[in-house]
């Protein structure tokens, strides 16, 4: 079985991209908010991503104050699909082994459908 990619597997970074696969675009104060991440964390795994080519950032200045903005690459799409059916690769036995098991597939049931 493919490993899942540790780039991606970091869970700020996964949180990122999970973010961005949901909108256009991100800025950064936004992305602080929904990770809880500290500024200089997340500062450094959005760079991550960006030397990557997972994500573009494009820094600007709105009414005097530094704007950060985030967007997802085609490139990070692929890589964060490619991500997500890896996953799924190696939860579906788990899923399909239970399917008797009613209260553990509802607990599932829409994370990974299969």
């Amino acid at each position: 079985m493919k490993e899942l990619n540790p780039l991606i597997h970091s869970q700020l970074r996964l949180s990122i991209l999970s973010i961005l696969m949901s909108v256009d675009e991100a800025d950064f104060m936004y992305l602080k908010t929904k990770t809880e991440a500290t500024m200089g964390n997340l500062s450094v795994q959005i760079t991550k991503l960006e030397e990557a080519g997972y994500i573009t950032v494009e820094k600007t200045f709105h009414q005097k104050r530094p704007r950060t903005v985030c967007r997802m690459t085609e490139s990070g799409r692929e890589a964060f699909i490619e991500y997500v059916q890896i996953l799924k690769g190696y939860v579906a036995p788990y899923i399909d082994s239970t399917d008797n098991d009613s209260s553990e597939n509802a607990a599932l049931d829409g994370i990974l459908p299969c």
